[in-house]
């Protein structure tokens, strides 16, 4: 119930919408109380008395009142989908914020599959009960609302016969909806599984094919998707029984009502006029008010259905709503005027909370300098760079910049001085343009040239079909990976950022590459305080200063020379090829 009513809560936001489609509601649905009125009046009164000039007066009554309900139902209709879409375009708006807002560590645990499982599944599942859940059950409940009136004004005795039914019908639907959230929430959860397995697997689709893994990865798949279906088919299993039962249960009312209703007619009862006390036409009138009023009654059952589905969809929703944002985006003070001294005090951290990760690290990075941070995989180097972007918050010591602590600044403010290059250099699914834009977004095209040039990427992309304007497909897949890293430089270049994070950014690269890369490199490092990242000679010998980690640590530091002189760790590395020579 917590579930539904948050989503009910968008609703809020626009209550003359809101107001107005009700009002088409109340308005359409008293207009189909006209009918059986109509009905009885042709039966009883017109035809056994030969009133044939009332008959054309009374059906263009009935046709009217047939027009103005379907009128209400057209305006209706478009108030209801103009509504329900502002409100799920405010629901999407407020995830899709909630998830910028959110920790990396929040998604180091969670699928990325699962992540758009809900925003493509779970999102229009809440969609539907926005949609076909509130219109429809506003209607259901004021039709039977109207028609309970009016089957009592007809006949108080037939009307206590029509309602005999719903004990047995309110009874089925309760036990039906306390367990019924289970079984939904087995099915979005199957559903999520499949969806975050095939995201990984079309994402390392190169990686399957090259180790012939497709008939295990099919069979993974296909145990992934056998479970949505057996979850799919125990829902319809239950379904398939409570809906027929309720039906039954409503079929049975308007039997009741046809039997006591003839039994009446059969009984002759007159009024004190001489009329009789129950006719025909009140039956046929009867019947077709009983019909309206269980007629949306078998529709709150469908309904129910759907709600129970957007309840499981909405709990998932609002699991990501509920999750703690990261704090500090916007609070803190604004940085200015940056000169780019970085300062670790004997910092610490840890991922888990348990082992640290880092420990006792103390760093002194002047304005302008540059600083290597080298050693073997799982040294801690990549997490040394993410604590001083607040990625991840430090657990001990102190860090600053220019003497402030990093804690007290904003994470808006400290990432907008700084420049981010990584191995892996991620591009959006756009154009070239689009991609080094995000470094300034007021860019004109004669900036981003120079950045190219600047960045060795200019003669690439002038060989490109469009240039500036060539998309560079999903992640970058239409570009090399040397070419993706020297736009990703010019990006930096853009920026003009006053401190530069360089993770390994001439990995994974041939020599040439590594030339044009390492050239780009020296021209953004200039007059920047600079942190690199590497396992290549090239990158870390001309450094200030390179810190050589050990589990965590920091064993070693100096300038190349004087650590090769040293024999340490450094010089081992360098011997085992861990610090590779690269180009010169």
């Amino acid at each position: 119930m917590k579930t539904t009513l948050r989503v009910l809560a968008y609703l809020r936001r626009y209550p003359f919408m809101a107001s107005a489609q009700l009002l088409c509601a109340i308005v359409g649905t008293l207009m189909l109380g006209v009918y059986p009125l109509v009905t009885r009046e042709l039966i009883n009164v017109i035809i056994p008395n030969h009133q044939w000039e009332r008959v054309t007066g009374a059906c263009v009554l009935a046709t009217g009142a047939y027009m103005v309900q379907l009128l209400m139902s057209s305006l209706r209709l478009r108030l209801n989908n103009t509504f329900e879409q502002k409100v799920v375009y405010d629901l999407r708006s407020d995830l899709y914020e909630r998830l910028q807002r959110l920790p990396l560590r929040w998604f180091d645990n969670r699928p990325t599959g699962d992540i758009m499982t809900t925003m493509s599944e779970d999102i229009p599942s809440v969609e539907r009960v926005l949609i076909d859940g509130v219109e429809q059950g506003i209607i259901a409940v004021l039709q039977i609302g109207i028609f309970t009136v009016i089957m009592f004004r007809a006949d108080a005795t037939l009307a206590w016969t029509a309602l005999l039914p719903i004990p047995f019908l309110a009874t089925g639907a309760v036990l039906y909806t306390k367990s019924a959230r289970e079984r939904h929430r087995r099915v979005r959860k199957a559903s999520s599984g499949m969806n975050s397995l095939l995201h990984d697997n079309v994402s390392g689709m190169r990686q399957i094919k090259a180790y012939a893994m497709e008939k295990e990865e099919h069979a993974r798949f296909n145990e992934g998707s056998g479970a949505v279906r057996d979850a799919t088919l125990h829902l319809m299993k239950v379904w398939s029984v409570y809906r027929p039962s309720m039906t039954f249960f409503k079929d049975m009312g308007t039997i009741i009502v046809l039997w006591f209703g003839t039994r009446a007619i059969q009984a002759g009862h007159l009024r004190p006029d001489g009329q009789p006390l129950f006719q025909m036409g009140d039956l046929m009138a009867f019947l077709i008010i009983v019909r309206y009023f269980y007629e949306p009654i078998e529709q709150l059952h469908s309904l129910n259905q759907l709600v129970q589905a957007g309840r499981a969809a909405g709990e998932r929703v609002f699991d990501i709503m509920d999750a703690e944002e990261e704090a500090g985006i916007d609070d803190g003070q604004a940085m200015a005027n940056v000169r780019g001294h970085i300062r670790y005090q004997n910092v610490g951290f840890s991922y888990t909370g348990k082992l640290p990760t880092v420990h006792g690290i103390t760093i002194d990075a002047l304005p302008g300098q540059t600083i290597a941070l080298v050693g073997p995989t799982g040294a801690g180097k990549s997490t040394i760079i993410n604590l001083l972007t607040r990625f991840y918050e430090h657990d001990e010591g102190e860090l600053t910049i220019d003497g402030v602590p990093v804690k007290s600044i904003s994470k808006s403010s400290l990432r907008k001085q700084i420049g981010y290059v990584t191995q892996e250099s991620f591009l959006f699914n756009g154009s070239v343009r689009d991609n080094l834009r995000i470094g300034k977004r007021d860019a004109t095209d004669e900036e981003l040239w120079a950045c190219l040039t600047s960045a060795n990427a200019d003669e690439f992309v002038k060989r490109l079909p469009k240039q500036l304007d060539t998309h560079v497909g999903e992640r970058g897949i239409k570009l090399s990976v040397g070419e993706k890293q020297r736009v990703s430089i010019a990006r930096a270049l853009l920026r003009n950022p006053p401190i530069l994070l360089l993770d390994e950014a001439t990995a994974s690269v041939d020599t040439e590459t590594e030339r044009q890369i390492q050239q780009a490199l020296e021209r953004l490092m200039q007059q920047r305080t600079s942190f690199v990242i590497a396992h290549r000679l090239s990158t870390v010998r001309n450094a200030d200063r390179i810190y050589v980690l050990d589990h965590g640590r920091i064993v070693e530091q100096g300038t190349h020379d004087e650590l090769i002189d040293a024999g340490g760790l450094y010089a081992e590395l360098c011997r085992s090829s861990l610090i590779a020579a690269g180009a010169a």
